[in-house]
């Protein structure tokens, strides 16, 4: 044992730091010369060997055998000790690593980055939206947290319509206090902006409104609290119900196809009189009749009106807020109608999809159909 490590008969301070000095001047140069695997191996058996390691044999000799008082500092220079060995070791992997360098091999084919592409969702709304721009009309946007004057009162939704419950919207909380027209809610419709155009613009106004709306609707195959839309308005003298079917009919065989038929039927909406629902033969079965159709030919698509005078008179009444004296949507004197579709049905039926869910769930297996 003399010779694997020096003798400590003191314990003192001095004695302490000259017997680890010699400890780890030894490891320092046998560190130097750690060239190879073997020689690092017998190294750590050297000085980490369970049982008889130059370490154990401190241990034995020297901590088992100091007084109370002793052991404390004897016990800091053991362990700077152990790291100093412990570093040793570690160091020729770590000058390996850092004077690797990692070359370019041009003999390897390059990395293909996948472009991405516009969601399926998006990619329809695009497409509407391109087809309404041809026919001379402009995009605008509006926020989605709306007032109850924009999403309802200015529509010509009467204060008790259903509409307004927090069943069928979701409303934003701590309202209350609020004058009823300027309580905030998420938007039910793209339909405010409408509103907003009139207020801030004269006629003529032909606009399409692409954009994500918000309902308290249960989630299922055919239903999302969060969807999108796409409404159209045109304002101006002379405007009437056949310029409507005129515009429908050709948005719907520019989407669609030529051959797709439209059909109208008579409906309720409040800030539109008359109003109407829109159908279009089935593009699956070519108005045959199949399951998708459900046998009838026909598929409902949107819904539609000329504007009624109480949305003008809504939008007369906030303009004269500025110019008393304005009359710009003077019902006399021009009239309009407004349209409203589902981006997401009409996603379905392009592309074939049976389930809303696929377009929301992020699932790269059903987007990546699309690319």
């Amino acid at each position: 044992m003399s010779e694997m490590i020096p003798q400590l008969s003191n314990y003192d301070e001095a004695s302490l730091e000259a017997a680890f000095a010699t400890l780890s001047d030894e490891v320092r140069q046998q560190a130097a010369e750690l060239k190879t695997t073997e020689a690092q191996e017998n190294f750590r058996l050297n000085w980490l060997g369970r049982k008889q390691g130059r370490l154990k044999l401190v241990s034995d000799a020297w901590l088992k055998s100091a007084p109370a008082e002793a052991r404390k500092p004897l016990g800091m220079r053991f362990n700077q000790l152990k790291q100093q060995i412990e570093q040793a070791l570690e160091a020729p992997a770590a000058a390996a690593s850092s004077a690797t360098v990692q070359g370019i091999d041009i003999t390897l084919p390059g990395t293909v980055r996948q472009p991405g592409i516009a969601h399926p969702l998006i990619s329809a709304m695009h497409e509407v939206v391109r087809v309404f721009h041809q026919l001379g009309f402009s995009t605008n946007l509006g926020p989605q947290v709306e007032s109850d004057f924009y999403n309802f009162e200015a529509l010509n939704f009467p204060p008790n319509h259903p509409a307004r419950d927090t069943q069928d919207t979701l409303q934003i909380a701590g309202q209350q206090v609020r004058p009823s027209r300027d309580r905030l809610l998420m938007r039910t419709h793209t339909s405010p902006v409408q509103i907003r155009t009139m207020i801030a613009q004269e006629p003529p106004i032909r606009i399409v409104i692409p954009g994500k709306v918000h309902r308290n609707d249960a989630a299922d195959a055919t239903h999302s609290p969060i969807f999108h839309q796409i409404e159209g308005l045109c304002v101006g003298p002379d405007i009437t119900f056949s310029d409507l079917k005129g515009t429908l009919d050709h948005a719907m065989k520019s989407l669609f196809g030529s051959a797709v038929k439209t059909r109208f039927f008579p409906s309720f909406f409040p800030f539109t009189e008359p109003s109407a629902d829109v159908q279009i033969s089935c593009i699956f079965c070519g108005g045959s009749g199949c399951r998708k159709c459900k046998h009838s030919g026909w598929i409902e698509l949107l819904g539609c009106g000329m504007v009624d005078p109480a949305v003008f008179a809504a939008v007369t009444a906030e303009r004269r807020r500025v110019n008393p004296d304005d009359d710009a949507y003077d019902p006399a004197k021009i009239a309009g109608f407004a349209f409203g579709m589902g981006v997401e049905r009409i996603a379905m039926m392009l592309h074939g999809v049976s389930d809303i869910g696929h377009f929301y769930s992020g699932d790269m297996r059903f987007l990546e159909q699309f690319a």
